[in-house]
Formats: structure tokens, C-alpha cells, sequence
């Protein structure tokens, strides 16, 4: 190995370097190859170097933690024979879709090293697997990061006794459709968890608010919480509500929350948390009559979003009707994504109308609602018989602080002369600060624009002008638009 020294013209052997250099090479050499190469392949950058000669595998070797020594199994990995040639380093079982017996002898046998264990990502892990992993109820105390996939029909529910009941180093935590109703007590051995996702959560995975509340108590690190619900509850499950408790748990490092379900659990969850600098929220409700969330309301008015929300959009899509906050941190950031999961437009307005009046607080600092409707076109001839202008009254009416409303081409025949029902001493009565409305689409006529000029006449008329401005498309400016003009 004869490399030259830069500028001199010699040509010197490496292996003059004494140990410490090599070892800030080989670090400097890994380091760059876990960040240029992919995810699957960054626990073989040492491999090469190992194979030199043995001088660098004793360097290697000597300095397993700096150097972050990793063997990678998957189900194609003749496991056994491996971990008979390479010295006790930590495991990594990931990129891994076991689909044959083989496959599955090979992820157990790396299973069973339970104590080396550091990283378990099984994308599309089968039944028969899962049925042996749960059978394993030895701790793994290097667990560092587990993600389960399972697409299976009647995944076997894991039990309590699942990794031990411990996982100490855990810090993400990813179950895909896996029943795990157990989970709680494991949590309580994960002090230092960061992201817990648990994503289409079936029926025999069901986990009480009292109990996953409990569990979250612990975990102080905690920055990232998901909680999908693959279906409703029963009507019994949800009759057996208790009041919010006078102690909140308080989660000081949350700042994402992701939850699907039904609205009861949600405000169940929240009335027993505090989440001071929660950034992100994203809400999907499944389809109620009834939606009554008092205490969401009381949850989001004691976090960042609260106090920096600056823009609304609503957004009525063919399935669902979207609600977004953003706030103002020049990137125009989302902090919230409502959704509801309903058909018909009254439905989704109705719906909105309730969350939106019963979850969130005034914001007093928000300026700007859009509103827009998917598939107008399409959607206009069935829809427009269907809506009543007090539905969208009753939707409007939180937003007392917004000064612009900005209406995409497909709700202003249904928005507008909703608007011209305000009248006299009315008048302020739904979006008392506005002082601006943005139009898109065709330029108004007919019995909108007449409802135009009757809104605009009937706001000057008690001194709160309002300024219409219009735009055919997004690609062109908005212009100032005279109400009389023809």
C-alpha cells in the first residue's frame, strides 16, 4: 500500500501511519460512505476495510462503537453461518420482505441474538413470523428501532409479554395493522422513546385513552405521536366516557400528532395531555352525526398553533372536507390538517361547521380563509340543490378575525349569495373583520353578481367596506374589481 506525500515526490508505505491515524481515516472513510450511500448499504462501509489486510481489522475491530460496527441481516442471509464468523456486534434486521421458510428461518435466527438486536424493519412481516417473534419473551435491551409491516388477514395479537415487556433504548417505534393491546406496558420501559407511530390500528389492537395516556406519561422525549384507527369504535366503547381529569400529563418535547378515528377518543386523549410546543396536528375523523369536542378546543388553545396561525383553507374533495392552518414563519407552514370523511357537500359543511365552532378556539390572529371545491364542475349540478345558505353561514361564523376571504371559482355560487342574506343590523354578523374578498373563475353575473353588489352595498352602508378583487386563473394577477362594472 504506497501512496505519495503531496508536494515532496516520495512515495511512502501506509502502513507507516500508526493506529490512531488509520482509525481517523477509516472513521472519516465510513462517514462518508453512510452519507452518500443508501440506507440498506451503510452497515457494510466497513466491510471493505476489514478485507485489506488484518493490521485494519484489528484497527476495525478495536473500535466497534466509533465506528458504528453493525451486521446486517435479512431474510436472504445465511444468518447462523455469519454470526459464526463476525466477533458480537450489534444487529441490524432491515430491507426485509421474508416471504419463504428459508426467509423466516433466517430472520428468527437473527431474532434470537435478542441481547444484540439494535434495529428491526420488516416491511411485509407474514403471520408465521409474527407468531414465533411473539413467542419470544426474552428483552432486547439494544433495540434502538423497530418497524413492522403486516398486510396478513387476522394478524395474531402481540402479547404482553412481547420483547420482554422491556426495550429500554428504544427511541422509534413504527406497527403497521399490528395488534398489540399490550403496548402500554412496554411503554413504560421506553423513557427515552422519540416517535411512536401506530398506523391502521384493527379492532383487537384496541388500546383505551386511559391507558395509552398512562403509558405516555413516560416519555418525556417523546417528539412525535401517530394514533390511525382502521375503523370506528362501537357504540358501546364509545358510551363509556369519563370526565377530564384536574392533572394533565405533560408531553414538553411533542411537536407532531397525527390521530384517525373517532372524535370521542381524540378528546378523551387531549383532556389529559399538555403539548406546550405541539407544531404539527393532523385530525381525520371518521363520519358522525354528532361532532362535540370542547375539550380539542381547550387542547389546541394552549400550544404554538394557537397563538401563530394566520391562515385557514377548507378544501371539499369528492370523500372528505379538509381544514388547514398555517402559520406565519416564511415557509407558510401547515400546523393543521383536519379531516372529515363524508360525501355529500351539506354533509361535509355541516360536519366542519360543527368541529370548527366546537374544537377550535378564536384565533385573533388569523387573516385569511380560502375556500375551494374539487371537481366543481363535476360536482356543482348534484350539489347545488343540496345546500342551504345557512350551512354556510353557520361555517364562516368562527372566523370573526379573518380580513381576507379568497374563494376559488367552484364555491362562489354557493358562497356568495349566501353572503347577500346578511342584511341590516346582520350585516357583521358572520366575518365582522373583512375587508377584502378574492374571486376566481369566470367574472360573475347574474344572480351572483347581483348577490355581489347587495353584500358590498349592504357592508358599506353600515361603514365595514368591503373590496372585491378578481383573477380568472392562478397564473394571473388579482385586479381590483368595481361591483357596478358590466
Amino acid at each position: 500500500m504506497i501512496t505519495e506525500l503531496s508536494g515532496t515526490g516520495r512515495r511512502v508505505s501506509i502502513t507507516i501511519l500508526p493506529d490512531d491515524v488509520l482509525l481517523e481515516i477509516f472513521d472519516h472513510c465510513v462517514t462518508l460512505s453512510q452519507r452518500y450511500t443508501p440506507y440498506d448499504q451503510q452497515v457494510y462501509a466497513w466491510y471493505t476495510l476489514v478485507h485489506v489486510c488484518q493490521r485494519w481489522r484489528y484497527v476495525v475491530f478495536d473500535s466497534p462503537r466509533r465506528l458504528d460496527l453493525r451486521l446486517r441481516c435479512t431474510d436472504k442471509t445465511p444468518v447462523t453461518n455469519m454470526l459464526g464468523i463476525w466477533p458480537a456486534l450489534p444487529i441490524v434486521i432491515s430491507n426485509v420482505y421474508p416471504s419463504s421458510t428459508n426467509g423466516v428461518t433466517n430472520i428468527i435466527s437473527a431474532l434470537q441474538q435478542h441481547d444484540r438486536v439494535c434495529t428491526i424493519d420488516i416491511s411485509d412481516v407474514p403471520n408465521s413470523l409474527l407468531k414465533e417473534f411473539a413467542a419470544m419473551q426474552e428483552p432486547f435491551p439494544a433495540l434502538t428501532e423497530m418497524k413492522l409491516w403486516s398486510f396478513d388477514e387476522n394478524v395474531p395479537v402481540l402479547p404482553d409479554s412481547f420483547l420482554g415487556g422491556s426495550a429500554p433504548r428504544l427511541r422509534d417505534l413504527f406497527l403497521w395493522s399490528i395488534p398489540f393491546p399490550g403496548l402500554p406496558k412496554l411503554l413504560l420501559s421506553t423513557h427515552g422513546l422519540v416517535t411512536l407511530r401506530l398506523w391502521n390500528i384493527p379492532r383487537s389492537g384496541y388500546i383505551s385513552p386511559s391507558a395509552m395516556v398512562t403509558a405516555l406519561s413516560t416519555l418525556t422525549s417523546l417528539e412525535s405521536l401517530d394514533l390511525l384507527f382502521l375503523s370506528p369504535r362501537s357504540q358501546a366503547d364509545r358510551a363509556s366516557r369519563l370526565p377530564p381529569p384536574l392533572i394533565r400529563v405533560a408531553l414538553p418535547a411533542l411537536t407532531s400528532l397525527t390521530f384517525k378515528g373517532d372524535s370521542e377518543y381524540l378528546e378523551d386523549i387531549v383532556s389529559r395531555l399538555e403539548a406546550p410546543l405541539l407544531r404539527y396536528t393532523e385530525i381525520t375523523f371518521f363520519n358522525q352525526l354528532i361532532f362535540d369536542t370542547p375539550l380539542l378546543r381547550h387542547f389546541i388553545s394552549r400550544t404554538e398553533i394557537f397563538r401563530e396561525a394566520y391562515r385557514a383553507r377548507i378544501a371539499c374533495l369528492t370523500g372528505a372536507v379538509l381544514f388547514s392552518l398555517y402559520l406565519r414563519n416564511g415557509t407558510d407552514e401547515e400546523a393543521v390538517m383536519l379531516r372529515i370523511s363524508c360525501k355529500p357537500l351539506d354533509w361535509q359543511i355541516s360536519s366542519l361547521a360543527q368541529v370548527c365552532s366546537t374544537s377550535f378556539p378564536p384565533l385573533p390572529t388569523l387573516e385569511r380563509l380560502d375556500i375551494g371545491i374539487d371537481n366543481h364542475r363535476d360536482l356543482l349540478p348534484e350539489w347545488q340543490d343540496d345546500m342551504e345558505d345557512i350551512q354556510w353561514l353557520e361555517l364562516l361564523r368562527p372566523f370573526t378575525s379573518v380580513k381576507d376571504l379568497v374563494l376559488s371559482e367552484g364555491p362562489v355560487p354557493f358562497i356568495v349569495p349566501a353572503l347577500q342574506e346578511l342584511s341590516g343590523e346582520r350585516v357583521t354578523e358572520v366575518l365582522p373583520t373583512l375587508e377584502n374578498l378574492f374571486l376566481e373563475g369566470p367574472q360573475p353575473s347574474g344572480p351572483v353578481k347581483e348577490a355581489i353588489q347587495k353584500f358590498i352595498a349592504a357592508r358599506q352602508f353600515f361603514g365595514y367596506p368591503v373590496t372585491v378583487h378578481h383573477r380568472v386563473n392562478r397564473d394571473l394577477e388579482y385586479k381590483r374589481w368595481e361591483v357596478g362594472d358590466r
